[in-house]
């Protein structure tokens, strides 16, 4: 289930560099369908890290303080200026919790602060995804300890920072009509992929780019002071509740 909606979660966010002229015309209004696609999916994956895992009430509890943590971080800045401390959660948890709850945990996190913040519209399952997708990487880094674990962490949190940034403008950058957009970098429907590779890498540069870099010091930052006292008493929390997949 992760990995069906990855891949549907990719093509939601990929359709732009692969859609003739005439998806974009015909299908381009039916795109907002996909939302609830998405969400169905995310839930038959919180159904099937239960049934599979066997969470019980102490696990149920970990990875709602955590998205609870995570919304409440988010409600700090809602990412004013690129500025994201829920990313710090979403790393150092995943990181513990493993792959399937990380990616819940960057999933409910998300969506609490979207409550949080009444941050609630069309970009919310694509800030889901991309969120989970973060918390899934931390997941899946190489296993290291101590300041390797550190430097690892660090280093993937300025990574995912504008990893980021750069998938989440593609959730409206096809909509944008050609003012709106800075000169050559708007969606051309039918273009080749390296055209609309190309205007959008302008675009990003233009629009996101600042953005994303105030994020990556904040985060990388606060990761590597952070990482140590907070992995150990995640790791200590997660050992009592015994995370299968941990």
């Amino acid at each position: 289930m992760l990995l069906l909606t990855t891949i549907v979660g990719g093509a939601a966010f990929l359709w732009p560099f692969f859609a003739d002229h005439t998806f974009s015309e015909v299908h381009g209004q039916d795109l907002p369908w996909l939302f609830a696609v998405v969400l169905g999916l995310l839930a038959l994956v919180l159904l099937s890290q239960v049934t599979s895992v066997g969470l019980d009430a102490k696990q149920v509890a970990v990875l709602g303080v955590l998205a609870a943590v995570g919304g409440a971080l988010r409600v700090l800045s809602a990412g004013t200026a690129g500025i994201e401390p829920l990313f710090v959660a979403l790393i150092l948890g995943g990181r513990v919790l493993g792959p399937g709850m990380a990616f819940l945990l960057g999933n409910l996190a998300m969506v609490t602060g979207a409550f949080l913040t009444s941050g609630i519209g069309p970009w919310l399952p694509f800030q889901m995804l991309t969120a989970g997708w973060v918390a899934l990487g931390a997941a899946l880094l190489p296993r290291v300890t101590g300041r390797a674990e550190v430097a690892l962490l660090t280093a993937y949190a300025a990574v995912s920072s504008f990893a980021y940034g750069a998938v989440m403008n593609l959730w409206f950058w096809p909509f944008l009509s050609a003012s709106a957009a800075p000169t050559g970098a708007s969606f051309e429907p039918g273009a080749s992929v390296l055209t609309n590779a190309a205007h959008y890498g302008l675009f990003y540069l233009a629009t996101s780019l600042g953005w994303d870099l105030a994020r990556a010091i904040v985060t990388s930052g606060l990761v590597a002071l952070a990482s140590r006292p907070v992995l150990r008493t995640l790791r200590r929390a997660v050992r009592l509740a015994a995370f299968a997949d941990a």
